[in-house]
């Protein structure tokens, strides 16, 4: 599975990421609004295991995807669309990011390329996306992107022993793209 844009390559990820995905998923920076993270070496094995092992599910649901910088060749974030099993026109997206990649426009381009994917040949009629209410720089990607502010979702997220808001967007098949 392969998604090229100008600049990046979102792909399947393989065992051969490891020193890229290690190096952003046990950064703290990184991880500082996820529910993950500051990953060990072998959280982040067990992480591409199962990435890897759920390219093969029929039908898949669940596109984790590596997003390499196309110049270098680099893995510099992951990128994820999911299908809902319970709602399949339905899916979500999510990205992560090495921070010596951030603030290059490098997350829109890879969202807006799985919001694409998914309308496209995902058929999905609805995706939507969250994030920490402090990561305004998570939410500019997705208003750049085109999804709107849908509300806040209170104590959402279990994360790190603590509740967490959410802030959701969304956009559908029928909105108007840039």
């Amino acid at each position: 599975m392969q998604l090229p844009t100008d600049r990046l390559l979102l792909r399947d990820f393989t065992l051969d990421d490891f020193a890229d995905v290690h190096a952003y998923g046990a950064d703290e920076q990184t991880v500082r609004f996820m529910d993950w993270g500051p990953n060990t070496p072998e959280e982040t094995m067990n992480f591409l295991r199962r990435k890897i092992a759920a390219q093969k599910d029929v039908p898949r649901r669940e596109f984790d995807l590596a997003v390499v910088l196309r110049e270098t060749g680099r893995v510099i974030g992951g990128a994820r669309v999911s299908v809902d099993a319970h709602r399949p026109a339905t899916g979500d997206i999510g990205y992560t990011f090495n921070p010596r990649f951030w603030g290059q426009g490098y997350a829109t381009e890879a969202a807006r390329a799985l919001v694409v994917f998914g309308f496209g040949q995902l058929g999905l009629h609805r995706i939507y996306a969250t994030c920490d209410p402090d990561n305004r720089a998570s939410a500019r990607v997705m208003e750049k992107i085109g999804m709107l502010y849908e509300g806040r979702l209170r104590h959402h997220l279990l994360q790190k022993g603590h509740w967490r808001d959410s802030l959701l967007y969304a956009t559908l098949e029928s909105d108007p793209r840039d």
